[in-house]
């Protein structure tokens, strides 16, 4: 299955994101936010930052969760190469989700091609269709 697809937009960065189940599109729509920034398959994963994060529904879960790996990038210098142990919760009242960032201290080994500055709502979409989990976002590059 394909992890994820760049979409054109005539100003900003908008992606598709694909997954057999929720947690596994989610975990590649953080790959392909990484994807409009630097070659996160390049980036070596020996630095771990745990990620817990809370929305009222999954849009919001996603907005939150996204904006954690611009939060890590502008306050410690890391760049994202890896998800794991992504677990969605539905709590009644709000949705939470938990995950672990892998990857490396930017340092200059590594080329920054682009600047995510912010998740946005605008065509926003999370869906289940008879092919597995589809995830939509437009950054604000």
């Amino acid at each position: 299955m394909e992890r994820y697809r760049i979409l054109p937009h005539t100003a900003d960065g908008k992606f598709r994101a694909f997954g057999a189940t929720r947690e596994e599109a989610f975990a590649n729509a953080a790959l392909a936010a990484a994807s409009l920034m630097w070659d996160w398959w390049a980036i070596r994963t020996v630095q771990s930052h745990p990620v817990a994060v809370q929305g009222r529904d999954l849009e919001q879960l996603l907005y939150k969760f996204l904006e954690e790996i611009i939060y890590l990038f502008d306050a410690k210098n890391f760049l994202l190469g890896g998800v794991e142990d992504l677990k969605i919760e539905d709590g009644g009242e709000n949705f939470r989700l938990s995950a672990v960032f892998w990857g490396d201290e930017a340092g200059g080994r590594y080329e920054i091609f682009g600047a995510v500055k912010a998740v946005t709502y605008n065509e926003m979409k999370i869906e289940l269709g008879c092919g597995g989990w589809t995830i939509q976002v437009v950054v604000d590059m």
